[in-house]
């Protein structure tokens, strides 16, 4: 066997370790699965042996979960629900096995136990726990749109109680030792390097090979009116957009009461429903396989040396500035944070240390380390200070000229090889860059509000910015711990353009005489965070008026929020949540509100639209904005559209993304779509010759699975 090793000791008890070949973590896939199918039957056959203990031959942990490549290609090669439903009975088969193999088998975990890891766990009838804070157990398929489809969902509940289980498997919270053993997912906690012993000692206790459940009386308690809290729950806090919340809570109410057999079926039939389905395919291609390669670097340019960045320029400390300082100095990076006053630049670090504080006060952070990390920023009003500084990021106010001389004064004092990036919304990097004495050193690098905690950073290529600078900038991405995607430029780069057409489309649907409430609503019933009002809000109005002017002068009056936002502006300075009013009232101490002052403004009509009417034209503008990125060049790599439009402002995840929402649908129905919005509500929805091109290949944004 390639995978696994089966050694039985002269007193009969067999030790299998699985330790997977050229991968740094176990992860159950078919050629392991057949080798321990093979294992098992060994250990069935063979009279000598009385006991068996499952470890892992891993340092970092006991078996991660299952190859998610076999199941993100699923959907595209067209599995059927019945195709599904036998791959969870292959599972369920083999850990079936195990647990009735007439020996006693004890799983010695010396780390993580996720996903098909634990299951594989829940089959053994003893499980010895590594006393390690990292040695995690959970049940995580939920969040890639499945669910534990090899027993989890029936050995759970029936182990530990619906009321214990039914949480654990919908959040896919990863559980700690000491919770594990008290909720009763393991029997023991060993140790770190004492988990085979453990077991051993078990084994020679001669105890019963059977299962809880496979005993004569058993039950689980009843937990109806828990289960329909909580799908209840689910669907206010889902809209039904995730299948598979509410399949886990179809597999605990209809087969937990069942005997453990015909309970493996009801799973199977579920999972099967998931796995055909493309909500799954497009959690996992986007948010666990793009992601997992875009924090890695992935799109770095290749053959490059890696660079981090020694010491950071922030040039303006406000929000951004601050943030972008915060993060930097987290990371371990000094900083010179400038603003054109020194009072600032101090007034930003205070703003600091009173978050770093807070962070003292609530045991989440040493006050040694908030003084290191604030030792780490030198605000200042003075230039002279970048002379040693290897990359500068500015983040001033979103005015061409004012960014031009800060600059100028910037990269006179910044050594000559300096990366110098701008954190724009919305103004070309390359407009920007004839400012520069060194364009190809000049790169684009829009970080999201507020900074410590959004993930994305959208680097922006100029047409001069060299590969070296990318490389950089991706060094320095990955300092910070963020993730990065890399668009072409263009006026709003990828992710202001598609943000402004879902905004856009929010205010024509209230000049439309559409009904705020009904609007903001629909929008978080497709699944956004925000609805466009709200999100008009966070962004500042003042500022989402100075970009939609950009963009109509760049674009010859593409944008159709000027008027709306101008109007707003003018109605006592209402610019957002910045000013306590815009579209919602920001009231002290309480919670927003919509601004009872909009049916003035824009009187609801007699007739309003159905909501999801509403959720397809605020979900499709978005999208055909994203489509019309990759055809103007912005963007040239799927994955960092969907991942962008994800991490950015929250597009619905079960969609994939942006691009993936528009191959879910098929380009030919989603063109058909559009049009249909472009004869209803104007030619914005109308797609273009290239779009419909595009539909009539049969082509999708990504490639075929071969």
């Amino acid at each position: 066997m390639r995978h696994l090793k089966l050694d039985t000791d002269a007193q009969g008890v067999a030790l299998l370790t699985i330790d997977v070949a050229d991968r740094p973590m176990n992860v159950l896939m078919p050629e392991v699965e057949a080798e321990l199918a093979e294992a098992v039957a060994r250990v069935r056959a063979d009279a000598g042996i009385r006991g068996l203990i499952i470890v892992s031959g891993k340092a970092n942990g006991f078996i991660a979960g299952a190859d998610l490549k076999e199941f993100v290609e699923a959907y595209e090669r067209k599995t059927t629900q019945a195709q599904g439903a036998e791959r969870s009975r292959q599972f369920q088969r083999l850990f079936r096995s195990l647990e009735t193999c007439g020996k006693p088998v004890a799983i010695a975990m010396n780390g993580l136990a996720l996903g098909g890891g634990l299951e594989l766990c829940l089959a053994g009838h003893y499980r010895v726990l590594s006393d390690n804070p990292k040695a995690v157990v959970g049940l995580p398929e939920c969040g890639i749109g499945l669910l534990p489809g090899a027993g989890g969902t029936q050995r759970l509940p029936r182990l530990i109680g619906v009321e214990n289980a039914l949480p654990m498997m919908l959040s896919g919270r990863h559980v700690k030792p000491a919770e594990a053993l008290k909720l009763g997912i393991v029997h023991e906690l060993a140790t770190p390097g004492e988990e085979v012993a453990v077991a051993r000692r078990w084994i020679d206790s001669q105890p019963d090979p059977r299962q809880p459940w496979d005993k004569p009386g058993f039950r689980v308690e009843p937990a109806s009116v828990f289960i329909a809290e909580t799908r209840a729950s689910t669907l206010r806090e889902t809209h039904g957009n995730y299948p598979a919340p509410l399949a886990i809570l179809g597999c605990v109410a209809e087969g937990v009461p069942l005997p453990i057999d015909d309970g493996l079926e009801v799973e199977a039939r579920y999972f099967g429903q998931l796995l055909a389905g493309p909500v799954a395919r497009n959690l996992i291609r986007t948010t666990f396989i793009n992601r997992g390669l875009a924090d890695k670097l992935a799109r770095r340019p290749k053959g490059i040396d890696k660079a981090p960045a020694q010491k950071l320029a922030v040039l303006g400390a406000g929000t951004m500035g601050g943030g972008i300082a915060f993060a930097a100095a987290q990371a371990g990076i000094p900083v010179v944070l400038l603003d054109s006053s020194g009072d600032l630049a101090e007034r930003a670090k205070a703003a600091i240390s009173v978050r770093l504080a807070q962070d003292v006060a609530k045991g989440r952070l040493a006050q040694d380390k908030a003084d290191a990390l604030l030792a780490r920023i030198t605000p200042t009003a003075d230039y002279a200070l970048l002379a040693d500084c290897d990359f500068a990021i500015e983040a001033v106010f979103e005015d061409a000229a004012i960014k031009a001389q800060v600059i100028a004064r910037a990269e006179a004092a910044l050594p000559a090889t300096a990366v110098f990036a701008s954190n724009t919304s919305a103004l070309p990097i390359g407009g920007l860059a004839r400012t520069s004495l060194r364009p190809g050193q000049f790169v684009g690098m829009h970080f999201f509000s507020p900074v410590e905690r959004m993930v994305l950073v959208e680097i922006i290529a100029g047409q001069e910015t060299r590969p070296e600078t990318l490389a950089r900038t991706f060094d320095l991405a990955g300092q910070l711990k963020k993730t990065p995607i890399l668009v072409n430029d263009g006026p709003g780069f990828y992710s202001t353009r598609v943000v402004n057409a879902y905004i856009n489309e929010g205010l024509d649907l209230l000049t439309e005489g559409v009904a705020p409430a009904l609007i903001e609503d629909a929008a978080r019933q497709a699944g956004m965070p925000v609805g466009p009002l709200a999100l008009a809000d966070e962004v500042g109005l003042d500022l989402g008026l100075k970009i939609a002017r950009q963009v109509d002068t760049l674009e010859a009056g593409r944008s159709r929020a000027v008027a709306t936002l101008d109007q707003m502006v003018r109605q006592g300075r209402r610019v957002g949540r910045k000013s306590g009013t815009g579209f919602y009232d920001y009231p002290e101490g309480g919670a927003k509100r919509l601004w009872p002052g909009l049916a003035a403004l824009y009187p609801p009509a007699a007739e309003q639209p159905g909501v999801e009417e509403i959720k397809q034209r605020l979900l499709y503008a978005q999208a055909l904005e994203a489509a019309r990125c990759v055809e103007d060049g912005v963007v040239t790599h799927m994955p960092d559209g969907d991942l962008g439009s994800l991490l950015g402002w929250g597009f619905p995840s079960y969609t994939g993304g942006t691009l993936s929402l528009i191959d879910t649908l098929g380009i030919a129905n989603f063109v058909e779509a559009c049009e249909r919005l472009a004869a209803r509500h104007g030619v914005h929805f109308a797609p273009s010759a290239w779009l419909k091109e595009k539909a009539g290949r049969g082509e999708n944004f990504y490639p075929p699975v071969v």
